[in-house]
């Protein structure tokens, strides 16, 4: 079964927009898994423009489900995830200020640096998985950081799903077969959609976990939130 993470970070957006605490992040988080979410992925950016590091900590001790904390792994960061403990932490090689997660890590050339971190967050127990395009040398170079998993970005995917969903899917399903032949488990996640969602998970194989926020938010405007959460549980199925 492939697990639904649900990101909020678009509702800490929402909040921050305004000032104040509506939406709460954190009562909505607990409600998202009442309502079938597997897990609740956050992503603090060093700005705090959306999920705050206050944030983070506050969610810890209220989740039932598999908490993942996605981000560049600075400093702070690492601290953070080390105080926290989460089930999964997801590294991300986004600069500081970048808009949303659109590249994959080089693990050939940042192998070492991702190695040194990777074995601090196993060693206190915590999953790890590393942001990663369908370059197939780079995957397996993934493999030697000591990485549990690798999270697939589905961007590529999701622009050229509708123009023809085969030849958009075929990368990653090759992405999928050299991560299981070196080990690694798989997760994916950017615009993956209530359009998508399905097919993609029909054709990858060992799809572990997808990790959905900014169209499952959308989606809820339409059929509530609730109704959506089960929509996207429903394509998973």
């Amino acid at each position: 079964m492939t697990k639904l993470s649900v990101n909020i970070n678009k509702l800490a957006t929402l909040r921050n927009a305004r000032g104040g605490n509506n939406p709460d992040v954190l009562v909505w988080a607990v409600q998202m898994e009442r309502f079938g979410a597997q897990g609740i992925t956050v992503h603090p950016r060093p700005d705090e423009r959306h999920i705050r590091y206050a944030d983070v900590r506050a969610l810890k001790p209220l989740l039932t489900t598999e908490f993942n904390i996605e981000g560049y792994p600075n400093g702070s960061f690492i601290d953070l995830v080390l105080e926290v403990r989460p089930a999964q932490v997801t590294l991300v090689p986004d600069p500081p200020g970048v808009l949303t997660s659109d590249a994959g890590w080089d693990a050939k050339g940042r192998k070492a640096e991702l190695r040194a971190v990777i074995q601090r967050f196993k060693q206190a127990g915590i999953r790890t998985s590393i942001f990663m395009e369908t370059d197939l040398e780079q995957i397996a170079h993934a493999a030697e950081t000591g990485t549990d998993r690798i999270e697939l970005y589905t961007g590529p995917y999701a622009e050229g799903y509708h123009a023809d969903r085969e030849a958009a899917v075929a990368p990653f399903v090759r992405a999928a077969e050299k991560a299981a032949e070196v080990g690694l488990g798989l997760n994916a996640g950017h615009d993956l959609d209530l359009h998508n969602l399905a097919w993609f998970k029909a054709q990858v194989p060992g799809l572990l976990e997808v990790s959905i926020g900014h169209a499952l938010v959308c989606d809820a405007l339409t059929y509530g939130m609730e109704n959506t959460v089960q929509l996207y549980r429903r394509e998973l199925r």
